[in-house]
């Protein structure tokens, strides 16, 4: 086979992925014709592929059942891929709005938490504090952090208590409660909650809700949340100068 013949071939190869690759994404063709196109991305299994495959997670079909089941089919198969899935996962991770299902993926295709925490960071990194016009995957990549234990996540989902988008803060909150460390989410949490900046009273409830739950205590920070203090929480013991201060939640608020 000369030269020419293996650029050819090579070029046949690639313009054919290419097709399968938009016909796996058509959204007003049938679900025969797909499926047919992303088997034959299954079979070439290049890294472009791969990322075809990964593309069909951001179609919304109209047909929401065949449209589960094609999403389903894609994941299971890039599933028994293993590895060879990252490299494509982590472009995708970069290339998309929505990033539930690459999320779904990477938890099975990794052997570690640390390695999932480090893909994750890598696109959070992309996306740091502050405005965005779009925040879904800013939201989505904190609260695939919240579900991590581990003492990297804290310091990875802290800084976003300074994001300008109330969803995001709240999901910061969130991951940073659910990781129950308290030498790195206490003044963290217990600041935000007493900052002028921070003008929602449902993230004040929610950092209250958490800290009342893990029973963490205000220390010398008891002055500057009692002037936030929601309605539906006091502080116990009420004696100002009594040690050990926490979050409790009136009588009321039990319900």
């Amino acid at each position: 086979m000369g030269v020419f013949d293996l650029f050819s071939k090579d070029g046949r190869e690639q313009r054919a992925r290419q097709k399968n690759a938009e016909r796996a994404i058509a959204k007003f063709a049938q679900s025969p014709d797909r499926m047919k196109a992303l088997q034959s991305l299954r079979d070439d299994g290049s890294p472009d592929a791969l990322y075809g495959l990964l593309r069909r997670f951001g179609m919304m079909y109209d047909k929401t059942i065949e449209d589960e089941q094609e999403k389903e089919w894609v994941f299971e198969t890039l599933v028994e891929k293993g590895g060879v899935v990252l490299q494509p996962l982590k472009r995708y991770l970069t290339s998309a709005d929505s990033i539930s299902w690459p999320l779904r993926l990477l938890e099975k295709i990794v052997a570690t938490k640390d390695e999932q925490i480090d893909v994750v960071a890598e696109e959070l990194a992309r996306h740091e504090p502050g405005y965005e016009r779009d925040p879904t995957k800013k939201i989505q990549l904190i609260n695939h952090l919240a579900g991590i234990k581990s003492p990297r996540v804290p310091p990875l989902v802290l800084p976003y208590l300074e994001d300008m988008d109330e969803g995001v803060r709240y999901a910061a909150v969130e991951a940073a409660l659910r990781q129950g460390d308290e030498s790195a989410a206490r003044l963290p949490l217990l600041d935000h909650f007493a900052s002028d900046k921070e003008d929602s009273l449902r993230l004040r409830i929610q950092i209250a809700d958490g800290l009342a739950d893990l029973g963490w205590t205000l220390g010398d920070r008891r002055a500057a949340v009692e002037k936030r203090l929601p309605d539906a929480f006091e502080i116990e013991p009420r004696d100002p100068k009594a040690k050990e201060a926490r979050f409790k939640r009136r009588p009321a608020a039990k319900e």
